[in-house]
């Protein structure tokens, strides 16, 4: 999908609607476009007023957990004894989603203004971004965009000539997935190892530096931004009916599509419609399964994405999950047994080792997988998959094990006769190096 940025008739372009604008990009431009009136709305009323106009809205992490927002962020002290940090996770690790990289390229200031409605709510007075160490270019982009806001005065210690002290500062990671994970991301904001924490205690009471911390995506802090603009009203009337799931999405699209890129639909739309009218099959190809929230959900087939709604609950009505909104389509050409391998053998690569299920069981799988592919598998091999599968789900500190079990579980289940053709010798064996 090209630059300038020409939406698709059925998008509704509300964060990316300046997507491929350089002029929104710079201080001037932004509050030409209206930007950080909202964070002058938000500074000029309580903290507790923000959480609750954020509540209103309906608004749920668009990191993949899906929590509300306003909850999340009620959940910090009340009465300040310590000092309060935002984190915002822009880390963007997980394979299939790009779209918080785009709102950083063109949308800077947003991002700063969404922190800083973030810290007012939660009493902060200090954030951090975490940047993902490869996004060369958001960072640069951002970096200008913190300066600028520092020069004109919306951040500092006297942001907005308010008073309020809003100090915020840029964190680049080194590329660790893990750090994705909010409180691996903690540790690396300390200098530690990326490891995850055990909880409780929760971030709110025990977070950055010890202190209570909400960590926030980039995406949800964005359309905070929106939501004090325009009102909680607004953002739910976005949605197409369900009241559990607000406003409007991007997903980014990949995979087997003839036009990949980010697109921004209401909660609530069709996923045939993302793929099949927007970014399209490539010419010839039928459509053969889908992960809808990144590579880390479960698999689903034709019949499951073609009765999709993009939402939280549509996609547990089909036995998958929203995730973060990376769309990874696969047409009939894919190689199920193949795609599944490669995707174990991320997560086996990213593990932190810190818990044994994880630190074993996604090396097992990946040379389970590798000894099918290589036509020396077994038909017990599949009961060994979903049994190891079962032992790596909900028993580790974090969930990283968890999303290499979901698609090997999810695969099986949907594509089981490929498994069976490699077994039997019905297919050649594959290579597995590539």
């Amino acid at each position: 999908m090209g630059y300038p940025h020409k939406p698709h008739p059925k998008e509704t372009p509300v964060l990316s609607q300046y997507f491929g604008d350089p002029e929104a990009r710079t201080y001037a431009g932004w509050v030409k476009r209206g930007g950080y009136e909202a964070l002058k709305k938000a500074l000029g009323m309580t903290p507790a007023q923000v959480v609750d106009v954020v509540k209103e809205s309906g608004l749920r992490g668009r990191g993949g957990a899906g929590f509300p927002t306003g909850m999340k962020w009620s959940f910090m002290p009340k009465e300040k004894t310590k000092p309060h940090y935002l984190c915002c996770n822009a880390d963007e690790s997980e394979p299939g989603t790009f779209k918080d990289r785009e709102i950083m390229r063109w949308t800077p200031h947003a991002v700063l203004e969404g922190c800083a409605i973030a810290m007012h709510a939660i009493q902060a007075e200090v954030g951090y971004i975490y940047i993902r160490g490869e996004f060369t270019e958001p960072l640069r982009v951002m970096q200008a965009a913190l300066d600028e806001a520092y020069q004109e005065g919306m951040l500092g210690p006297n942001a907005c000539g308010t008073g309020r002290r809003l100090d915020m500062h840029l964190h680049r990671g080194a590329g660790a997935y893990i750090c994705g994970e909010e409180t691996a991301l903690m540790n690396s904001i300390e200098g530690k190892r990326g490891n995850p924490r055990i909880r409780p205690p929760f971030p709110a009471q025990v977070g950055v530096f010890g202190k209570p911390t909400t960590v926030n995506n980039v995406e949800t802090i964005v359309a905070a931004v929106q939501v004090l603009n325009r009102g909680a009203a607004w953002y739910k009337g976005l949605s197409l009916g369900n009241p559990k799931s607000t406003g409007t999405k991007l997903f980014s699209v990949c995979g087997h599509v003839a036009r990949p890129g980010n697109y921004e639909v209401t909660m609530g739309f069709p996923l045939k419609d993302v793929i099949y009218d927007m970014a399209g099959l490539r010419p010839g190809r039928t459509l053969k399964a889908v992960q809808p929230g990144g590579s880390s959900v479960p698999i689903i087939n034709r019949e499951e994405a073609e009765a999709a709604l993009l939402d939280y609950e549509g996609c547990v009505a089909q036995n998958t999950m929203l995730g973060s909104g990376g769309l990874i389509v696969y047409d009939d050409t894919a190689d199920m047994v193949y795609q599944i391998m490669r995707l174990a053998r991320f997560y086996a690569h990213e593990s932190c080792a810190q818990c044994t299920q994880c630190r074993e069981g996604t090396g097992w799988t990946v040379r389970i997988l590798e000894r099918i592919l290589a036509g020396k598998g077994e038909m017990k091999d599949l009961d060994l998959l979903l049994d190891l599968s079962e032992q790596m789900t909900g028993k580790t500190i974090c969930v990283l094990s968890d999303s290499c079990a979901a698609p090997v579980v999810s695969g099986i289940k949907r594509f089981r006769n490929e498994f069976e053709a490699y077994i039997t010798g019905a297919r050649q064996p594959a290579p597995t190096l590539a």
